[in-house]
């Protein structure tokens, strides 16, 4: 038989191939399961052997409680994370090994704790907004508690009352009360340091039985439901699970979702919390999988672009997930994870999988609908395949992401073959390398990274939308008007008029089907104004540049910044064309493919070549490229067309180089309504016809037609 506790009224003991019956106790005392004893997990076994091998490296050189002293990534700050885990793997492999050693460390650990916390004041490198005791901001310690909590649950039938009064009356509750009551701009807040304290907090009050807590962790502190973790379920998420943060802080929050879900899944099943709001907690865990490429997350908002799907966060999301569904193509999720968390939920993960029950996960092309209500934009993703590296290609129209948000309405993104084409910054933010601001945001996260330039979106007057203020982009959501497919051509159409005062700003994204397998992704994006206007769009494209059609001037001995403010102050001019009319041609070489952007718009446009890293003198920056395309006038159409053309092999010396297929780009505007005929040099014409505003009664119209060309020599273009 293997041992068995209880946490929050449901068994922590390690799931092995068959269930495990447990009845709910009022605490969490010693039980043994009532079913026979089952075939060994032999890969779950190993992972907690291996856990344990390095529990006990740590336990073999003490574990200390030191006074809190660093910011982020610093050695103490980093030694009171590494402990909340160790308290937490303690208690499960007390569970799983029935070794009172582990035991002893949990209790060790906690009474260390009860010696300094009682006494410590804010954190001397507290931040400004939301200070902690042990860390320096109070996330961290939610986090802490959140670990601390279910180890301490792990053990605690089994010390004496004498040690269970010492840690709860000096540490939890302390820790509890701190980050409640203590702080309660923080843990009413409706964003994920809310939800990671609301589930700190509720979960000790499951484990130390004091439904105050659950109900203030549920409800807010005046338990009006208008705060809350409840609450957080219902403002954070869309229906269709899609995070008001993005995926970066959605992978983040999810943890703490669905831990504390879980808790209160076994301790109060009547409340139905998986079902709550049609099940959006299980459509999170999805959707958080649907917003990656190649394993990574799409580094839209304040996102660190190294995150991806091997989070342990999403690790706890879709273990719980599979418990509760039993989805195979859940498992094809896992698969694309390096293993599994140390739960009963993480065991029968492994089972599942050896007992052959998994299917791929197939990425689709999908509309995240923003906004409590759905009705706030969205987040669309089209894609050629299911496979995790099919091409993609990603339209940013969200609301703003609160505080986290970037200024960038109907960004843009493009993925292909593996790899980021055309990319998004990300934050500026060294996440725990103490010496770039103690881990924190960086000064350049305002200065560059959310700037609206650093974006593949459309500028207007060298300024960022909504003059830089999130509160006031948090008011404004674009309007998707289509969605889907049509005649083969995948389509995500969206607009939106308030981020600047008197420009309209509209984009169609398509995904389009060319001749010998080719695929033609289509970028429209538009300018509508009133007045005379500079319109600037970037492309953040990766690779090495190959060739332009047009001519370029160069700096050579002097590089001079791109602007004064807003982003242009961080960018280098390293070349600069003659204003040109005409279709364009732009082609880079990414990894061993080429890629081509053919463009056209119907003003005159200058083409500029940036590099990354002006004004910059701590070297906070990544050097990266861009295109930017300028152009003047009332309004202004760029047409682009991206194509992934030919191969190049190092290794046999072989290179073929396509170049563009796009024979012409026409563009013409009559009565309200912008033609936009896309022509290949072989194959059918393409037009799409633009209405000047999506409420409209047709504002998009996709006429496929056969072109008249017909050219088979790719160097007969319209120029």
């Amino acid at each position: 038989m293997i041992r068995s506790s209880l946490f929050l009224g449901a068994c922590l003991s390690v799931m092995l191939t068959g269930p495990t019956a447990c009845a709910a106790v009022p605490d969490a005392v010693e039980v043994q399961t009532e079913t026979a004893e089952v075939e060994m997990n032999v890969a779950f076994d190993q992972l907690m052997r291996d856990l344990a091998a390095r529990v006990d490296a740590r336990l073999k050189v003490g574990i200390p409680v030191p006074l809190p002293v660093d910011a982020g990534g610093g050695y103490t700050h980093e030694q009171h994370k590494q402990n909340g885990k160790t308290i937490y793997e303690a208690g499960l492999l007390y569970t799983y090994f029935n070794d009172a050693r582990y035991l002893d460390a949990v209790r060790d650990i906690l009474l260390d704790y009860a010696e300094i916390y009682p006494d410590l004041g804010l954190h001397p490198q507290q931040k400004e907004q939301t200070p902690g005791r042990l860390f320096w901001q109070s996330l961290n310690e939610s986090v802490f508690l959140v670990y601390a909590i279910q180890g301490y649950a792990e053990v605690r039938g089994d010390l004496t009352a004498a040690d269970r009064g010492r840690i709860e009356r000096d540490v939890i509750n302390p820790m509890a009360d701190f980050l409640s009551v203590g702080q309660p701009e923080t843990f009413d807040r409706i964003h994920n340091h809310g939800t990671w304290a609301a589930a700190a907090v509720g979960m000790t009050g499951y484990v130390l039985q004091q439904p105050e807590r659950v109900e203030q962790a549920l409800l807010g502190l005046d338990k009006s439901g208008e705060a809350g973790f409840l609450k957080q379920l219902d403002i954070l998420f869309s229906p269709d699970g899609y995070y008001a943060e993005g995926p970066y802080y959605q992978r983040y929050a999810l943890m703490p979702f669905v831990l504390f879900a879980q808790a209160i899944q076994k301790n109060d099943p009547e409340r139905q919390i998986f079902a709550y709001r049609d099940g959006v907690l299980l459509k999170a865990i999805r959707s958080t999988v649907e917003q990656s490429y190649a394993g990574k997350f799409f580094p839209i908002n304040d996102a660190i672009r190294e995150k991806g799907l091997n989070t342990v966060e999403l690790k706890y999301g879709l273990a719980i997930a599979y418990d509760l569904t039993k989805s195979p193509d859940l498992l094809g999720a896992v698969a694309l994870q390096n293993g599994v968390v140390p739960t009963p939920e993480g065991g029968a993960l492994l089972a599942a999988i050896e007992q052959g029950k998994s299917e791929p996960f197939a990425f689709s092309s999908t509309l995240l609908r923003d906004g409590s209500s759905g009705a706030e934009g969205g987040l669309a993703i089209l894609r050629s395949g299911p496979a995790g590296d099919d091409a993609a290609v990603i339209m940013k129209a969200t609301t703003q992401g609160l505080g986290h948000g970037h200024f960038d309405k109907l960004g843009f993104l493009y993925f292909d073959n593996g790899d980021e084409v055309v990319a998004d910054y990300g934050a500026a933010r060294f996440l725990n390398v103490e010496p770039k601001a103690g881990g924190r945001y960086l000064p350049e996260n305002t200065s560059w990274a959310k700037q609206s330039i650093a974006h593949n979106t459309l500028v207007v007057d060298q300024t960022s939308h909504f003059n830089g203020d999130w509160r006031e982009g948090q008011k404004h959501a674009p309007t998707v008007i289509e969605f889907g497919t049509r005649d083969g051509i995948q389509v995500a159409f969206a607009e939106i008029d308030t981020a600047y005062e008197d420009v309209r700003l509209q984009r169609l994204v398509d995904l389009m089907p060319g001749n010998n397998g080719r695929d033609y992704v289509v970028d429209i994006m538009r300018g509508l104004g009133v007045g005379e206007h500079r319109f600037d769009l970037p492309v953040h494209f990766k690779g090495q540049l190959i060739e332009t059609s047009f001519e370029m001037q160069h700096a050579v001995d002097r590089l001079e910044p791109f602007g004064d403010t807003n982003g242009y102050q961080h960018l280098w001019k390293r070349s600069e064309s003659e204003p040109l009319d005409g279709l364009q041609e732009i082609s880079w070489l990414l990894g061993d493919q080429f890629y081509t952007l053919t463009q056209k718009s119907d003003q005159a446009v200058t083409a500029y070549f940036t590099e990354l890293g002006a004004n910059d003198p701590n070297h906070n920056l990544r050097h990266e490229q861009a295109l930017i395309l300028r152009a003047s006038g009332t309004s202004a159409n760029f047409v682009s067309v991206y194509e992934r053309h030919g191969r190049y092999d190092s290794d046999e010396e072989i290179t073929v180089f396509d170049g563009s297929s796009i024979a012409d780009i026409s563009i013409d505007t009559q009565n309200g309504i912008t033609s936009i005929k896309i022509s290949p040099v072989e194959g059918d014409a393409t037009t799409f016809r633009l209405a000047e505003s999506g409420l409209t009664r047709q504002p998009l119209q996709i006429l496929p037609h056969q072109n008249s060309q017909q050219q088979n020599d790719p160097k007969e273009k319209t120029r």
